[in-house]
């Protein structure tokens, strides 16, 4: 009987960016035929090795590796071990790659140096990215996909990034700030929160960045946490809070509440309520 692990991939639309798609696999016997994408095909290597043909050239990338293909460009695709590859994989829109260039003040439909690189931080920008639209948050998909699309094109395609645009100003933060207390529970992507401000997604980031010392989505979550601890100081169990305020689900307001306060909310709320009494 066989032990090899069976190919497992799993494929779903961006939850905040329109004209970006992903997949997850982990694929040890597959291997993809010559065929090309009409979309920027971002590969980020969890473990394994894949190994594909590329431009008349054979590319071998490792975990915290990324493989960068172009639209149009034919290539191929398999396993370079025994126990296969496991990656994420972000389809990114010609026009959702060019708008990032913009960005950046670099020409539109950008080539990439190399198709593979080694690049740790970019890699985990572009995992934190995947994971966000994997849990379907909206504001942290978009916000952080656009982040990790800067970052590698900054540090891997052809021509340097020209000055930066002017950001916007101040008032655009503090009604995009009002939006997002008003959407605790259901933010709006981005671009929407951007467009409703009279600004662009990346001159807003830097606007939050500058005014605030955080992007967009961190400061969401920033504020959700303190909402948090109202709700849990007033006897609001964590789970309800947490589906009050938009976090996917228990554990994600976990995950966020211990990182800012250094306890989780159960344990806030029994700290701030006591011990129970007995009668």
């Amino acid at each position: 009987m066989s032990t090899t692990a069976p190919d497992v991939a799993r494929c779903w639309r961006h939850p905040g960016l329109p004209g970006v798609e992903l997949l997850q696999a982990h694929f040890v016997r597959h291997a993809f035929t010559r065929h090309s994408h009409d979309a920027y095909t971002l590969a980020v290597i969890d473990s394994g090795l894949e190994v594909y043909d590329y431009r008349g050239s054979t590319h071998r990338v490792g975990p915290d590796g990324i493989a960068l293909v172009e639209p149009g460009v034919v290539h191929t695709g398999h396993s370079g071990a025994p126990e296969g590859w496991r990656y994420r994989v972000l389809y990114i829109d010609e026009e959702v790659v060019s708008a990032a260039a913009a960005d950046l003040g670099m020409a539109a439909a950008p080539a990439f140096a190399s198709s593979s690189a080694h690049d740790p931080g970019t890699a985990e920008a572009l995992r934190a990215a995947h994971r966000a639209a994997e849990r379907g948050d909206r504001l942290s998909a978009s916000s952080l996909t656009r982040r990790a699309l800067h970052l590698l094109l900054a540090g891997h395609a052809l021509g340097r990034p020209g000055g930066a645009p002017t950001p916007a100003p101040h008032r655009s933060v503090d009604r995009a700030r009002e939006i997002l207390r008003e959407r605790l529970a259901d933010p709006p992507p981005l671009e929407e929160l951007a467009a409703a401000v009279d600004a662009s997604p990346f001159s807003l980031v830097r606007a939050f960045q500058r005014s605030l010392g955080l992007p967009p989505h961190a400061y969401l979550n920033d504020l959700r946490v303190r909402r948090a601890r109202r709700l849990l100081a007033d006897g609001v169990p964590p789970a309800e809070a947490a589906a009050l305020l938009g976090f996917a689900d228990q554990a994600h307001l976990t995950r966020h509440f211990k990182r800012r306060t250094g306890v989780t909310p159960g344990a806030f709320r029994r700290g701030v309520h006591g011990p129970a009494r007995r009668g």
